[in-house]
């Protein structure tokens, strides 16, 4: 028995579409040494997936992201005292607007058009932080989705089973019929329990906590960028709900 028609692929956004790590590190200020300016940029992503498990334990409706990401800042800072001089107000506001204008990943822009030109499928954006974040990043990265689903606008975080029923509902598809597209394995976690198709996005950038060994076993696909994404999630519409390997 073959899997159900495959007609939508929701995608996280910052991590696995977009290259957000080189928009923070050319933000800093030149004072700070290269090496290290991109350690503090991984420490500030860090510290804002904390800040948000957080507030999904303590069942907290999602918060703007510019806010998450300047609380988590000084957390950050404070590890790291002798860089704090260096981020005055100005130069801390300039490096919260520079989340908002992210580059794609190389790669991405052709995986998603092939997904729409080639394969029929609706593309959409599923993943936490605020419209306008994800209104700006749509223009920055140059990427075209049928719709954004933001966790402001669905009222819910992932990996929390109601983010991924709500953007079925509103897309009207069943969760068989959707394959999600993520380079974390918390948010991939959250898909599988509700049913839905799951591909891993390696990317240096992210999921620096996660033992690869084992997240290479856990998902329908694990790959190490996208280039493949249209075939694969083409093989995955001819095999039963087993990986693809």
């Amino acid at each position: 028995m073959s899997s159900p028609k495959i007609k939508a692929v929701f995608f996280d956004f910052m991590g696995t579409c977009l290259d957000w790590h080189s928009s923070i590190v050319q933000s800093m200020p030149p004072a700070i040494p290269e090496e290290e300016a991109s350690q503090l940029a991984l420490d500030w992503r860090r510290q804002y997936f904390l800040e948000t498990e957080q507030r999904v334990r303590d069942n907290l409706p999602p918060e703007d992201i510019d806010q998450t990401l300047a609380r988590a800042l000084p957390v950050v800072l404070r590890r790291a005292p002798k860089h704090k001089a260096h981020l005055d107000p100005q130069t801390t506001t300039r490096l919260l607007e520079a989340w908002h204008s992210q580059p794609a990943w190389p790669e991405v822009p052709a995986a998603v058009q092939k997904l729409r030109n080639d394969l029929g499928l609706e593309v959409f954006v599923l993943a936490n932080g605020t419209t306008r974040l994800q209104l700006d990043l749509t223009r920055s990265s140059g990427l075209s989705f049928n719709m954004l689903f933001s966790s402001q606008l669905l009222g819910v975080y992932k990996p929390s089973p109601e983010a991924y029923r709500r953007g079925l509902e509103l897309v009207k598809l069943r969760p068989e019929e959707v394959v999600l597209v993520a380079a974390h394995a918390y948010d991939l976690r959250g898909a599988q329990r509700v049913g839905m198709r799951t591909i891993y996005i390696h990317r240096w950038t992210d999921d620096m906590d996660e033992d690869m060994e084992t997240v290479r076993g856990e998902f329908d696909v694990f790959l190490e960028g996208m280039e493949e994404l249209p075939e694969v999630i083409a093989r995955l519409q001819l095999t039963p709900g087993s990986a693809v390997r």
